[in-house]
């Protein structure tokens, strides 16, 4: 198996280099403003599964296209899944990952949740360090910038039965990003969306599979069509129950100081900028509840005065403000719909760690040499 070589070994995916890479300058052009996910790096890592050989033939090689059968279950079926990480550029230069090991547990979550072949641990973290070293160059050297990382796995084949595949793939690619949300507003604005939810109990929530999100983006066009940055979604039996948004987790902030946030009862996905943000505010003395809230008391809490911050997190998003809230009852605003001093202070020891401008006491980051 690939999980026994790697102990042995510095790496045992194979390093095939693109015989055609980005030029400097046009690489260098494309850096200058790469947006989100749009801009794509020169490499791919690859890893094969079946049930004869397991998990082989793993290689970091040239991005491309796949080749497939028409038939393959993953387009018929929706057998697949993915993850979000970001590597760093270091003040003094190399590269650091954040929390790779988190994201290699909930990978192998998920594939047992959608009866996947859950990838070893180690090879998932061998393969974002193998392309981060390929590819470390397209690393954008901005504040915001950053090396995003989608491993990901398909299911393979060729059959239309009903039942789950014995042939998978496995492949990391990397896109150079900026901010996420690309708006000159200090906060965004979310619709609640009453016709639409996003996952319920027993379903797959709490899995990262393109199923969910592809069940969002109904909901995410209605909240455009409001004039919302994003969709809220509640909870699937009352409709009152505020759960996450099409891709991020939540948080609301009080007058106290607590904080709260919806729990994790399969329905939410275990976030990992959500784990991380209550380890730093409980180390910074604040009171956390993980626990129920509902829209009726979010929008009583905002007129009060008592929810005077909120905010969405995420991967992709890292921690963004929420200022104003819309859904076919009317609308509420939260504070002064701009960044508030907590949600600050919360995002700066995220962010510190994670680009090395503050010590990590945690053990979260990984050099990659």
């Amino acid at each position: 198996m690939i999980g026994d070589v790697i102990e042995k070994e510095k790496s045992a995916i194979a390093f095939e280099p693109s015989s055609k890479p980005v030029p400097v300058e046009e690489r260098a052009r494309l850096l200058a403003d790469p947006g989100f996910g749009r801009v794509f790096t020169d490499h791919m890592v690859l890893i094969e599964y079946d049930e004869d050989n397991g998990w082989h033939n793993a290689r970091t090689t040239a991005r491309h296209p796949f080749k497939m059968d028409p038939a393959s279950p993953v387009l018929h079926y929706a057998q697949e899944i993915f993850e979000g990480l970001k590597a760093y550029r270091r003040p003094g230069g190399g590269a650091a990952l954040f929390r790779p090991e988190a994201n290699a547990r909930r990978f192998a979550k998920s594939a047992i949740r959608m009866a996947m072949p859950p990838l070893p641990e180690e090879v998932f973290l061998e393969s974002v360090r193998a392309l981060v070293r390929a590819d470390r160059e397209w690393i954008p050297d901005t504040e915001e910038g950053s090396l995003y990382l989608r491993p990901f796995m398909i299911a393979n084949g060729s059959f239309l039965g009903m039942r789950p595949s014995t042939q998978f793939i496995y492949a990391v690619i990397a896109s150079s990003v900026a901010s996420y949300f690309k708006t000159d507003s200090p906060s965004i604005s979310l619709w609640v969306t009453r016709d639409y939810v996003r996952a319920a109990p027993g379903g797959t929530g709490e899995a990262k599979c393109g199923g969910n999100y592809a069940g969002s983006l109904i909901a995410q066009a209605e909240a455009v069509r409001n004039g919302c940055d994003q969709v809220v979604f509640l909870d699937a039996i009352e409709r009152r129950w505020v759960e996450e948004l099409g891709g991020m987790n939540i948080f609301f902030l009080f007058d106290d100081g607590s904080i709260q946030t919806p729990p994790l009862d399969g329905t939410i996905l275990h976030g990992v900028t959500r784990d991380s943000l209550i380890r730093l505010a409980r180390d910074m003395g604040l009171t956390v509840r993980e626990e129920d809230y509902s829209i009726e008391q979010w929008r009583a809490d905002a007129e009060s005065g008592r929810l005077t911050e909120a905010f969405a997190c995420g991967t992709a998003a890292v921690v963004t403000p929420i200022g104003r809230v819309k859904g076919r009852d009317g609308e509420f605003t939260i504070g002064g719909q701009s960044t508030g001093p907590l949600t600050l202070r919360m995002r700066s020891a995220l962010v510190d760690i994670q680009r090395g401008a503050a010590p990590d006491p945690y053990g979260w980051i990984e050099l990659v040499d």
